[in-house]
Order: structure tokens, then C-alpha cells, then sequence
């Protein structure tokens, strides 16, 4: 078995911008470390490996153009009912192409088999995951950073990803990589 997603790869130089923002002394928060940092367009989750290759198969029949994304904004995600645990998030803004990219992604996965995504698409790049925040630094840091803003930045491939799953967090190695552009409308 293997554990995979579907992502947009961000350029290091992306990364470092978005690490910037990790530097702040935030209480119990666990920052993603840069080379983790991604869109991810699909999780697929735990398949074995004739799924995996059949996920990939119809990863590489996609054809899509490149495009541009701008990220925007600081903002988080609850986990449960209550503020207890949250994910923080560096937002990007929609664009057709993004939404276009994602639906061929979804359409692409579920025909080799796996089941339609439930949840709703909201595009971000996660920065860090907390348990307990406090209410005043977590708001203060989200006020410090809401005005954050990268971009255009080129997306000239997607990529599928494996992750594991380790005591000192997530590792993620790229399994393959699909090239958007001009090749991929031919």
C-alpha cells in the first residue's frame, strides 16, 4: 500500500517567502518545513500499487494548459467543533485555470477508481498545524500576515506524491511529475 496526493509543487523561491511567514513565535504551533510545502489538488490516501499505477496513467493523460497563481491572505481551518486544533493556511486565489486544472485532476483519479472527493476545493498551502492556539497570539498572528500577497507565479507542471508517515512528521517524494503547457494541447 501506498499513501498518495496530487499537488502543485511550489519553486523554492516560493517556499522561502512562505517560510518567512513560519518564523513567528506562535505557542504549540508546528511549522511545515518548506520542502513540504505544496497545493495539493487530491488526496487520494492509502491505495495499493496496481491503483497507484492506474492513478498515474490517468494522471499522464491530462492536458491542460500552464497558468499563473497569486497567493493571498493568512487564514485557518477548524478541526472539530470547538477552536482546539487548527490548521494555518496561506490562501490562493481561484482562477479558471486552477478550478480547470483540479476537475480534470478529480475526473482523472476517479476513473482509475477511487472514489469522487466529498469535500469542497479551497485552495491553500498549509503552513502549520496547532492544538490549543492562544486566542490573542494566534489572532495576532493572523493580523500581522493579512496582508500577505506572492505572485504570479508560473505553474508549468503537477505532480503526484507519496507520503509517509514518520514520528517526526510527514515525508513526501515525488512519484511523477505531469507537464502542462503548449505539449499538453497538441
Amino acid at each position: 500500500m501506498v499513501r498518495l496526493f496530487v499537488a502543485l509543487d511550489l519553486p523554492s523561491q516560493v517556499r522561502e517567502r512562505l517560510r518567512l511567514l513560519t518564523g513567528a513565535k506562535l505557542p504549540g504551533a508546528r511549522w511545515v518545513p518548506p520542502e513540504n510545502m505544496h497545493l495539493t489538488l487530491r488526496f487520494v490516501g492509502e491505495v495499493d500499487h496496481g491503483r497507484a499505477d492506474d492513478i498515474d496513467a490517468a494522471l499522464a493523460g491530462i492536458a491542460a494548459r500552464g497558468f499563473e497563481l497569486t497567493l493571498e491572505g493568512v487564514g485557518a481551518f477548524e478541526s472539530g467543533r470547538r477552536l482546539q486544533a487548527l490548521s494555518l493556511w496561506a490562501g490562493v486565489v481561484r482562477n479558471p485555470a486552477l478550478e480547470h486544472l483540479r476537475a480534470k485532476v478529480e475526473s482523472a483519479v476517479v476513473r482509475a477508481g477511487c472514489e469522487p472527493e466529498r469535500r469542497k476545493f479551497s485552495p491553500h498551502v498549509t503552513l502549520a498545524r496547532l492544538d490549543q492556539p492562544d486566542p490573542a497570539k494566534f489572532g495576532a498572528w493572523l493580523h500581522a500576515n493579512a496582508l500577505f500577497r506572492l505572485g504570479p507565479v508560473a505553474v508549468e507542471h503537477f505532480t503526484l506524491f507519496s507520503s509517509r508517515l514518520g514520528r517526526d512528521g510527514a515525508h513526501y517524494t515525488a512519484e511523477a511529475d505531469y507537464p502542462l503547457g503548449q505539449r499538453a494541447l497538441q
